[in-house]
């Protein structure tokens, strides 16, 4: 029998196994033990389930859940479970898995024959746990498309079937749970013993799934209330009924028809038309508020937002004077680090807290103000003789990642400020079962950007990625729903036109990389998307911030 050589990163030591052992056989022969129960590994930095066989010399490393590909893995078999129960349940109702929230997924059931009620929701998940207890396993199987477009819609999997069915690949993969059938883009845990907690309550009028904590399978993620995110989100689902475009799917029948163009100039419309609503509301406060707050996080569009704004401020009479946050920060010399000691921008303390509320009090006093600089390169505070003074109709945008941090305007009224959080909380999904999180949206808008104005490799992009995520989750999201109002700043087309930028960069990412699985993740996500070329996109679109031809100055 043919041998193989494995080194495992985990162990630091190679073995030799037989042609074709599974990864699950390869940690127990090794003794693999992580903190957590084993998900996935990592094979040449590719992603491969438990069960995946080796037939060629490899790298691998086994990761949990406390790694963000163990989590995507666990989530997408709870997912499947649910799916089951529902359909076991309520064969004829069908499930939607809509968008994350509350540190959770929203779900939602259509086609139920009552509305949905505190018992319904024991019965899933009773049903949950009954499957998880009988420890079923989580089968794919690969299949001449037409059969698993066939399954798909006996399962009324209607738009994963069309997504399918346009994919033009002979072969289709499916996965069956206890005789259903489904596809979650991704890998699974091999059985549904593996699930080991998981919550499931009332969540407005459909319900909330919950994920254990990353760091404690033991705890669940605390279910924190958003109740204005949540009603953006109800927003989304206005607009997409407006566009026609729920689902990839939809998207991509629209693009072969023709109508590409049809969907940019609405999904444009809507933007403006939200911004327009923005200025109206704050115009209607002129004279009580003399400051606009801005913040999001990373490729939200902040930039671009502010600048519209402006635009429509201007229409009704108000002459928007923008600063951004970044002009106050400390001198470098006084940056505050993080734990490995690196210079830490993401804090508030990066600000001049005390001379920026200085600044704004003179401002609004209607003093003439010198304005600061930040110069990066020397990491010192410049001025350069640029003055400003605000005039009657004037009305101050202040754009910045602390925006609404309330200790960033302690000398301030609170009165006297409007707050506007800013994501791309994006407005379409791969299907029924499968949302595009808001994260790939920003990750893909902030990769094209850095390759073209920064010089930065995808390699570099995805590499920064999950620090920029940890200052996000501790100085950002804590403080979106402190906002007057939420900017939903992700377009219905943006995917399809990113696409072709988007494949060139993350082609270049090389298989040594440890990006590099990251970087397969992204390609295959998009590779369902047709093409929509850009020059159908306005020049104030938000994406003009990411792909160039902005007639805004940045």
């Amino acid at each position: 029998m043919k041998n193989i050589e494995i080194y495992c990163v985990n162990s630091r030591t190679s073995a030799i196994f037989p042609l074709g052992t599974t990864l699950s056989d390869i940690a127990q022969k090794m003794g693999i033990t992580l903190a957590g129960s084993i998900c996935g590994a990592y094979v040449n930095h590719r992603v491969k389930p438990m069960d995946f066989e080796l037939v060629k010399p490899k790298q691998i490393e086994f990761f949990d859940y406390s790694n963000q590909d163990g989590q995507r893995i666990y989530l997408r078999t709870l997912s499947f479970i649910l799916c089951t129960a529902v359909k076991t349940l309520w064969p004829d109702a069908k499930l939607r898995i809509d968008h994350a929230i509350s540190k959770g997924y929203y779900c939602s059931i259509e086609e139920l024959d009552h509305q949905l009620t505190e018992e319904d929701i024991w019965l899933m998940k009773e049903e949950m746990n009954n499957l998880i207890h009988q420890d079923l396993p989580v089968q794919r199987k690969a299949m001449l498309t037409e059969k698993a477009v066939e399954l798909y819609e006996q399962e009324g999997l209607t738009r994963k079937a069309e997504l399918f069915r346009a994919y033009g690949r002979l072969y289709a993969p499916v996965y069956e749970l206890n005789g259903h059938f489904n596809f979650f883009y991704g890998h699974m845990l091999l059985t549904t013993g593996q699930v080991t907690k998981f919550g499931l309550e009332k969540y407005y009028d459909g319900v909330l799934l919950r994920f254990p904590k990353p760091g404690n399978m033991d705890e669940l993620e605390p279910a924190i209330e958003q109740e204005k995110l949540f009603g953006i989100f109800r927003e989304h689902k206005q607009r997409t009924a407006i566009l026609g475009v729920n689902d990839i799917s939809h998207l991509n029948q629209m693009t072969a028809n023709g109508d590409a163009g049809d969907v940019i100039k609405v999904s444009e419309a809507l933007h403006e038309k939200k911004i327009a609503e923005i200025a109206t509301i704050i115009t209607e406060k002129r004279g009580t508020v003399n400051i606009i707050l801005i913040a999001g996080p990373s490729s939200s569009g902040k930039t671009t937002f502010s600048k519209r704004l402006s635009v429509q401020l201007a229409v009704n009479g108000l002459h928007a004077i923008q600063i951004a946050l970044d002009d106050f920060f400390v001198d470098r010399d006084h940056t505050p680090k993080d734990e490995k000691g690196a210079y830490d921008f993401e804090v508030l303390e990066a600000i001049d807290v005390q001379f920026f509320n200085e600044i704004l009090l003179k401002l609004l006093n209607g003093d003439q103000v010198e304005m600061p600089h930040f110069d990066f390169q020397s990491g010192e505070r410049v001025f350069k003789g640029d003055f400003l003074c605000m005039k009657k109709d004037s009305i101050l945008i202040i754009e910045g990642i602390h925006g609404l941090n309330p200790g960033l305007i302690p000398m301030i009224d609170p009165a006297k400020c409007f707050r506007i959080f800013i994501s791309a909380l994006t407005q379409i999904s791969v299907d029924e079962h499968t949302y595009v999180p808001t994260t790939d949206n920003r990750l893909l808008r902030r990769m094209i950007r850095d390759a073209k104005y920064r010089g930065y490799s995808a390699t570099k992009t995805i590499q920064r990625w999950p620090s920029v995520r940890r200052g996000e989750e501790k100085h950002i999201f804590p403080y979106q729903e402190n906002a007057d109002i939420i900017f939903n700043s992700a377009l219905a087309y943006e995917l399809a036109v990113l696409k072709r930028y988007a494949n060139i960069l993350l082609k270049s990412v090389k298989e040594n990389e440890p990006e590099y699985a990251e970087a397969m993740r992204l390609l295959i996500f998009i590779s369902y998307f047709n093409f929509i070329p850009e020059t159908e996109i306005p020049p104030t679109s938000v994406l003009r911030e990411f792909l160039g031809g902005s007639s805004f100055d940045y």
